[in-house]
């Protein structure tokens, strides 16, 4: 999101951060607002800035960063499931929101409608929001995975990510 925010925006990173902290806000929602409604941003480009914007100096990474901290280590090389899933919702719409959090990726829309979490050194699982969609071998249900999907997908290479994955993801981000 950051190297597409000046073609998206009008403004690269620096140049928005530079204006939130100019409107003097403490708060992620006020910040939010602001952004969105003064100066027609996205959810998610705004959401970026006001992280960035609000997060004291030293503080724990967000964002890219926490991407990189999942991948890393006896981690890494999962990446390319994740670059690969990235990819297919990347052609899904502009309004495909990737949001890192510490253990895991959510993708939203207008709501959360999946997440990629690197769940084992060999596995990521594939967390979608397919409610009462009927499980599969490979589509199970979410179970103790994570309440706030219904469904999951175990994915060990990057040939895991194939058109049935493909159109799971598509239907869940058509539903949110």
């Amino acid at each position: 999101m950051i190297a597409n925010m000046k073609a998206k925006t009008g403004k690269s990173l620096p140049q928005w951060l530079t204006i939130a902290k100019q409107a003097k806000l403490a708060k992620h929602g006020e910040l939010m607002k602001h952004l969105k409604g003064d100066h027609g941003m996205t959810h998610g480009f705004a959401n970026l800035v006001a992280h960035h914007a609000l997060r004291p100096a030293g503080s724990a990474p967000s964002g890219p960063d926490l991407v990189e901290l999942q991948y890393a280590g006896k981690k890494a090389g999962l990446r390319p499931i994740y670059d690969a899933l990235i990819a297919v919702v990347n052609k899904l719409g502009s309004d495909a929101e990737v949001a890192p959090k510490k253990a895991y990726v959510s993708l939203r829309r207008s709501k959360q409608f999946a997440i990629i979490q690197p769940s084992t050194a060999t596995r990521v699982d594939l967390g979608l929001n397919l409610k009462g969609d009927p499980t599969t071998d490979r589509l199970e249900a979410s179970g103790s995975f994570n309440s706030m999907v219904s469904h999951r997908v175990r994915l060990e290479s990057t040939k895991d990510v194939n058109a049935e994955v493909k159109r799971w993801l598509k239907a869940a981000y058509a539903r949110a």
